[in-house]
């Protein structure tokens, strides 16, 4: 994460604050809903508060908003703090707002008091058709003007179990013909009678998000409370509660623009779906946008954060090209990746004047970007494996890879020509017979000559065996907020969003590589251990690609 985040208009917003004096210092918190696992449009929210409370010297809060026991499970509780820790966004505070629960209780016992909440008994279908529409005012609920003994009396009542679910609740008393319709007199408390994870039964009435979150966020004296564009019609509720109950100082609500990523879908609810319904292998497929997928796909804390940076911040939508999130981890790897020979299309090539048993071993560079990654030894013998695509006994024009009667330099090591061509009854190659040039070594030939191809390659002798799994986008349509109404979400899944290739021959160099080590494959890409299966390797990105990030 960089050191100073590029301004932007949450950080002039701050800095006129603290120039005018409304705060001293700054306090930002990152409030999921423990329901799922974090994705990278949560990746944006978590860079936005944690980014800014650091470049101003300020605190950072992980609050978990547990206030709906029947989404909320403990699993994904810890999933969500594994990943913040793992993209470095280290909390100086961990809260939940079930914690808060006695004080939400109270500070509605006091507006209730105050004339500005009252008990509602009309069912979840009354509640909307009272609601009037955005172009019709709503109608006051016949129980609106219960005293306030009445209320009191009621809420009690409710929060010791007396009455069924959905038969009460609690409503806050601001104006039904509001054009805002957030304001139109909304449910602050409703009737749940079902086991909390960290409250257990000891409540069966529970606080609704824009009710609690400005309470939440006051206790714990967050200064600017930053969140997306959609809760952008809750924000006037905000501030109705914070002045009602009378914090002093108050939170201030701010929103930005939701991260839309092309080819992408990231609500919990279908994710969930994929998961649950074997769509997917789990919620850590490198296919998914969530953290934890693109942690197993291969993607780095520092690419991620970068590709949000890059993004921008503003309040202004917009649909980021997932292109851009590739380059910022295919620039990232490739100062940092070890490189490595890997054929993933194996063709079998002999070298006749080569003995059996001889081996010549070569200095190769671990990568270029950085000398102080040294060299490591490769083994060169009679077999080799070379990739299928870098032979062609009929080439096409240009073609500067081998060929009958060509020749090649195989990277880092001598030139080789193709003397012969092994086919098998079906005329189908199977294999290619040739010589190197046992003088040339890893230099230029004496006599002059110019090879302009170079190949990579394996030694069949010591080559390991792994499986190679290449991922593509899960969704074939580039907007899917633009989907069309008699679609869904399944209509655009990418059947080949995942190709297993088998039989991958890799350098033996390769043979302990450890579960979440990445590494380059010389002219192919860049490629992670999966750590669910350390034989096996994942592409994180292709070598190049033609986006051109701005």
């Amino acid at each position: 994460m960089p050191d100073t985040p590029i301004s932007n208009f949450i950080h002039d917003i701050i800095d006129a604050d603290l120039a005018e004096g409304y705060v001293d210092h700054v306090h930002t918190r990152f409030p999921p809903e423990p329901n799922g696992y974090l994705h990278i449009g949560s990746a944006k929210a978590i860079w936005i508060n944690y980014s800014t409370a650091k470049k101003y010297g300020g605190e950072f809060n992980l609050r978990y908003d547990d206030t709906n026991p029947t989404r909320e499970d403990e699993e994904f509780v810890h999933a969500i703090e594994r990943d913040l820790r793992w993209l470095g966004a280290i909390p100086d505070h961990i809260f939940y707002g079930s914690d808060y629960f006695d004080r939400c209780y109270e500070y509605a016992l006091k507006l209730i008091r105050q004339g500005d909440a009252f008990v509602c008994d009309l069912s979840a279908d009354e509640l909307r058709e009272y609601r009037g529409t955005l172009t019709e005012p709503g109608r006051n609920s016949p129980y609106r003007n219960r005293s306030v003994e009445e209320n009191l009396d009621l809420f009690e009542r409710m929060k010791n179990g007396e009455f069924p679910d959905g038969t009460r609740t609690l409503r806050a008393k601001i104006d039904m013909s509001s054009p805002n319709i957030t304001l139109r007199d909304p449910a602050i408390y409703r009737i749940l009678h079902e086991n909390h994870q960290r409250q257990g039964d000891k409540w069966c009435i529970y606080p609704l998000y824009d009710y609690a979150h400005p309470i939440q966020d006051a206790i714990e004296g967050i200064t600017h409370s930053l969140c997306s564009l959609e809760f952008l019609n809750n924000r006037p509720m905000y501030d109705w509660v914070c002045e009602k109950i009378g914090f002093n100082p108050r939170p201030h609500q701010y929103e930005f623009a939701r991260l839309n990523v092309t080819n992408t879908v990231m609500s919990k609810r279908y994710l969930r779906k994929l998961v649950e319904t074997g769509l997917v292998d789990g919620w850590d497929d490198p296919r998914l946008p969530t953290l934890c997928g693109l942690r197993r796909r291969g993607y780095t804390p520092a690419s991620i954060f970068d590709f949000v940076q890059r993004a921008g911040v503003s309040k202004v939508y917009s649909l980021v090209d997932i292109r851009l999130l590739e380059a910022c981890v295919r620039e990232e790897l490739n100062k940092t990746a070890p490189r490595r020979m890997a054929v993933t299309h194996p063709l079998k090539l002999t070298l006749t004047n080569i003995p059996e048993d001889r081996v010549d071993w070569f200095d190769v560079t671990n990568n270029p970007e950085d000398e102080a990654e040294g060299k490591r030894q490769v083994p060169l013998t009679r077999e080799l494996w070379i990739e299928r695509e870098d032979f062609s006994e009929v080439p096409p024009p240009k073609f500067q890879r081998l060929k009958p009667g060509g020749e090649v330099r195989l990277m880092g090591a001598y030139i080789v020509r193709c003397n012969r061509v092994l086919h098998n009854d079906a005329g189908e190659v199977i294999g290619i017979e040739g010589t190197a040039d046992l003088v040339s070594g890893n230099g230029n030939p004496s006599d002059g000559r110019k090879v302009r191809g170079t190949i990579h390659w394996v030694s069949a002798k010591h080559a390991v065996d792994a499986e190679i799994r290449l991922y593509d986008n899960l969704f074939t349509l580039e907007n899917m907020n633009e989907m069309p109404e008699d679609k869904t979400y399944d209509d655009y899944l990418n059947v080949d969003s995942v190709k297993i290739e088998k039989g991958c021959k890799l350098e033996p160099s390769l043979k302990d590589a450890k579960a979440g080590e990445r590494f380059q494959f010389v002219r192919l890409g860049y490629y992670i251990v999966d750590i669910m299966n350390p034989g096996t390797f994942n592409r994180i990105v292709s070598l190049k690609d033609s986006y051109k990030p701005q």
